[in-house]
C-alpha cells in the first residue's frame, strides 16, 4: 500500500474519473456514439465520492497551511460535484439522450435537432432561417420540463450538501468574486458601447441579412451572421485549418506537430455544432473539436479552441493534477481562447491570409467587431437574466419572458422566451466569459505596449503566453490582470476596443 495520504489518493483516482467521463462526453458530443452512458461511469466511482470523504477534505481545508489550501479547496469542490453526479447522472443521461433522439422536419427533410441547429448558419434564405428557427425552438422547448426538473434536483441537493441555500452566493464563494459587482460593471460597459454597436448594425446588417430583414430579426439569424455567410467564398471551409495553423505558427505555436492536442474536424450528423476543447488528461491528452461549415466563424472557433488547447497542453506536467485539470471556474482559460481568437479582428490578418485590399480588410474586421459586440452585450444581459432567475428560483417556470426581454433588447435580435433554460450554462459560466472579455482586452493593451501593434503575429506574444500556460489552472483570471496593473473590473480597455471606429 502506498504511503500517500487519503486526500492524495482521492486526487489520483479523481484524475481517472475525470478522464473516463471526459472521453465518454467527447464521443457523444462528436457524434461517434448515439447514447450517453455517463451514469455507468459514475456508478463505478461511487466509492470515491461519499459524504464522509467530503467531510474529510473539508477538515483538511480547515487545517491546511496557506500553501496547500487552494489545492484542497478545489478537491473539496470536485468531491461535491462527484456527489452531485452520482445523484444526477441517470437524469442527465436521459436528457442528453432525449435531445440526441429529437428530430425535426423541414422542407420534406427529417434531421437530428443538432443538424438542424447547424443548418441555421448556412441556409441562404432569410425566410427559411426564420421558419427553421421557429421549428428548432419548439423542438428544443419540448425538453424544458426535463431541464428544469434536473436543475431543481441539482439545486436542492447542492444546497443541502453545502449548507448554503443561495446558488448565487455559492458561485460567488467559489469564483471569489461578487457576481452583482460583475453584473453592474459589464452592464455599464454594454451601455457604453450602445452607440458603436448601433452604428455597426447600420453599416453591416443589410449586407449580411439583406435589405428585406426585419428591424429586429429573430435569433435564428445570429449563427448566419457570425459565419459572415455572404463572405463564405472568402473565408472558405477548405482553407480554415491551413490558415489557422499559419496564424498560430506566426505566434510560435506548431499545433500540427503537437502530439498532445488531438484534432477532430469531421462533420457528423449528431456532432454538436458548438466547438469545444475537452482536456481529458492535461497536458498529455487534449481534444480540440470543431464542426466547420465555411465562413469566418470556422476560423474564429478554431483559433478560440486552440487557445484553450494550448493552455491545457502547455501546463507543467509536474504540477499536481488539481492545477492541471481542476479550476474554480473557466475564466482563466477563456482569456487565452479569447486572445487567440481576437487575431481575426486585426485588419492586417485579413490582408495577409485572404489577399484583401486594406479598405476591404478594415470592413471585414469591423464586421468581426460587430459580432464581438453583439456577443458581449448578449452575455451581459444573460448574466443579469441568470441572477434574476436564481434570486427568484421559486418562480423559475415563469422566467422565460424576463430572459427574452433582456437578451433581445441588448442584442437587437428576438430571442424566444422558451430558450431561457437551453441558453443557460451551468455554474454561472456566463460571468466567466464576461471576466475573460474584460481581462483579454487588458492583456491586449499590455501586449501592444510590450510587443507592439503586431502582437498578433509575433513570437514574443507566444513566449508571453507559454510562461502563463506553465502555471496551468492555478492562477485566477483576476491574477493575470493584477500582474499587468489592472483592476478586476476595469472595463476601459474593452470599451475602447468596442467603441473604436474602423
Amino acid at each position: 500500500m502506498s504511503g500517500a495520504s487519503p486526500i492524495d489518493e482521492f486526487e489520483s483516482r479523481l484524475s481517472d474519473y475525470v478522464f473516463e467521463r471526459s472521453e465518454e462526453g467527447r464521443v457523444v458530443r462528436v457524434g461517434e456514439k448515439e447514447t450517453s452512458e455517463q451514469a455507468a461511469i459514475v456508478a463505478r466511482y461511487a466509492d470515491l465520492f461519499t459524504r464522509a470523504t467530503l467531510e474529510e477534505i473539508a477538515r483538511g481545508v480547515e487545517a491546511a497551511p496557506d500553501s496547500e489550501r487552494e489545492r484542497l479547496e478545489r478537491l473539496e469542490d470536485a468531491c461535491l460535484n462527484g456527489l452531485l453526479a452520482i445523484e444526477l447522472a441517470e437524469a442527465s443521461d436521459a436528457l442528453e439522450n432525449a435531445i440526441l433522439g429529437t428530430e425535426v422536419s423541414f422542407k420534406e427533410e427529417t434531421m437530428p435537432l443538432r443538424s438542424a441547429q447547424a443548418q441555421l448558419a448556412v441556409r441562404e434564405s432569410y425566410a427559411e432561417r426564420d421558419e427553421l428557427g421557429t421549428i428548432i425552438a419548439a423542438a428544443s422547448a419540448e425538453h424544458n420540463g426535463e431541464r428544469l426538473s434536473l436543475i431543481e434536483h441539482a439545486e436542492s441537493l447542492e444546497a443541502e450538501l453545502t449548507d448554503q441555500p443561495s446558488a448565487i452566493q455559492r458561485s460567488a464563494d467559489l469564483k471569489q468574486i461578487d457576481l452583482y459587482v460583475a453584473r453592474d460593471a459589464v452592464g455599464a460597459a454594454s451601455d457604453a458601447v450602445t452607440d458603436a454597436y448601433a452604428a455597426r448594425c447600420e453599416r453591416h446588417l443589410d449586407a449580411l441579412l439583406g435589405e428585406q430583414r426585419e428591424l429586429a430579426p429573430s435569433s435564428a439569424h445570429v449563427s448566419y451572421i457570425r459565419r459572415l455567410s455572404p463572405l463564405a467564398d472568402t473565408y472558405s471551409k477548405e482553407r480554415a485549418v491551413d490558415v489557422c495553423l499559419e496564424t498560430l505558427g506566426s505566434l510560435g505555436f506548431d499545433l500540427a506537430a503537437d502530439q498532445r492536442i488531438r484534432l477532430d474536424l469531421e462533420d457528423r450528423p449528431q456532432k454538436n455544432p458548438r466547438a469545444c476543447v475537452i482536456a481529458s488528461r492535461p497536458p498529455e491528452i487534449v481534444h480540440l473539436i470543431t464542426r466547420a461549415q465555411g465562413g469566418l466563424a470556422d476560423y474564429e472557433a478554431f483559433l478560440h479552441e486552440a487557445g484553450h488547447a494550448l493552455h491545457y497542453a502547455g501546463c507543467d506536467p509536474a504540477l499536481p493534477y488539481t492545477f492541471r485539470g481542476l479550476s474554480r471556474d473557466h475564466a482563466l482559460t477563456e482569456i487565452y481562447a479569447f486572445l487567440v481568437e481576437s487575431v481575426t479582428r486585426e485588419p492586417e490578418w485579413h490582408v495577409r491570409h485572404f489577399g484583401l485590399d486594406e479598405e476591404t480588410a478594415k470592413k471585414h474586421a469591423d464586421m468581426a467587431f460587430l459580432i464581438e459586440t453583439l456577443l458581449f452585450r448578449r452575455y451581459a444581459a444573460k448574466l443579469d437574466s441568470e441572477l434574476r432567475f436564481w434570486s427568484n428560483f421559486d418562480a423559475a417556470r415563469d422566467h422565460g419572458p424576463v430572459y427574452a426581454e433582456l437578451v433581445s433588447t441588448a442584442s437587437g435580435f428576438r430571442y424566444p422566451a422558451s430558450g431561457y433554460l437551453s441558453d443557460m450554462d451551468s455554474g454561472f459560466y456566463t460571468v466567466d466569459y464576461l471576466r475573460a472579455w474584460i481581462r483579454t482586452a487588458q492583456v491586449r493593451a499590455a501586449l501592444r505596449e510590450l510587443v507592439g501593434a503586431d502582437w498578433w503575429c509575433s513570437k514574443d506574444t507566444g513566449a508571453f503566453l507559454r510562461e502563463l500556460f506553465l502555471e496551468g489552472t492555478r492562477p485566477s483570471n483576476e491574477d493575470v490582470g493584477a500582474r499587468l496593473g489592472f483592476d478586476a473590473f476595469d472595463t476601459g480597455p474593452l470599451e475602447a476596443e468596442l467603441n473604436a471606429t474602423s
